[in-house]
């Protein structure tokens, strides 16, 4: 009952229509059935050309898509977007550019580098000039062989090392009972989890941390790292304050709160 219904609507609305869209269904209808007579037992087999003549349909008319029986509207919107990452795939592939330099040159850049550590790119490609090698430096450091540093320790070795020598300061927030903010600050001690200083204040600057800092220790007693967070109080003023000490500062790593826990349970 449904589908004479749709019928019906759409032969009334058929004259309302310009010939270029019906044509456009007509042909979709009639491929449609070129599809199924090819078939021969279970599912109609779509090749590449039937799927490029419904994407090239459906992208100059769109209203194709109610016409559509053999394939579901998702399917066809689905090989029209990834026809369309593949063009654009093709379309920004570089097809320019300075060639490739020859194996055996690349074999020698490594090399050179390999055996003179202390060449960077601008030796090494003025000992190709010499040598009748025509290449750019920019290729001389792109080939060369890449040299990392000494491995630094792990912030979890570092804490176990230095436990002793490192001190943490931390400020945090206090809500009063009459709905009014006091910031806390405190330093300990990571080795014992001695409690160094507390101060509480309502107006929080750097000025003050700095002065903290300066009470908490004495200057032949101060630890040789501070551990903190990036809060932007700890400022110019409180790192030159750290510096005067003899205090080395360690704020902990971007986007990783883990080191604080890492360092109380180095320390436990």
């Amino acid at each position: 009952m449904i589908a004479r219904i749709c019928f019906v609507l759409a032969v009334l609305a058929s004259p309302f229509k310009s010939n270029i869209r019906l044509e456009a269904e007509n042909a979709v209808l009639r491929h449609q059935l070129i599809v199924l007579r090819r078939k021969l037992k279970g599912r109609a087999r779509l090749t590449n050309n039937d799927r490029w003549f419904f994407v090239q349909l459906y992208r100059w008319f769109p209203s194709i898509l109610p016409v559509l029986m053999i394939i579901r509207p998702e399917t066809l919107v689905g090989w029209h977007r990834a026809g369309f990452r593949r063009y654009w795939r093709w379309k920004s592939c570089r097809r320019g550019g300075r060639p490739q330099i020859e194996t055996e040159l690349r074999a020698l850049i490594r090399q050179m580098s390999t055996e003179n550590l202390l060449w960077g790119a601008p030796r090494i490609h003025g000992e190709l000039l010499k040598l009748g090698f025509s290449v750019a430096q920019s290729s001389v450091a792109k080939y060369m062989v890449k040299r990392r540093g000494p491995p630094s320790q792990e912030w979890r070795t570092f804490l176990r090392n230095h436990a002793p020598d490192i001190a943490a300061m931390d400020l945090f927030v206090v809500p009063t009972i009459g709905f009014k903010l006091l910031y806390g600050f405190v330093i300990i001690r990571l080795d014992r989890r001695d409690l160094v200083w507390i101060g509480v204040t309502t107006n929080p600057a750097a000025e003050w941390v700095a002065r903290q800092i300066t009470e908490a220790f004495p200057w032949d007693g101060a630890p040789r790292y501070m551990i903190r967070d990036r809060d932007r109080i700890y400022g110019t003023v409180v790192t030159r304050r750290l510096h005067a000490m003899g205090i080395r500062d360690k704020p902990i790593a971007p986007a990783s709160p883990w080191q604080n826990a890492c360092a109380a349970y180095c320390t436990s």
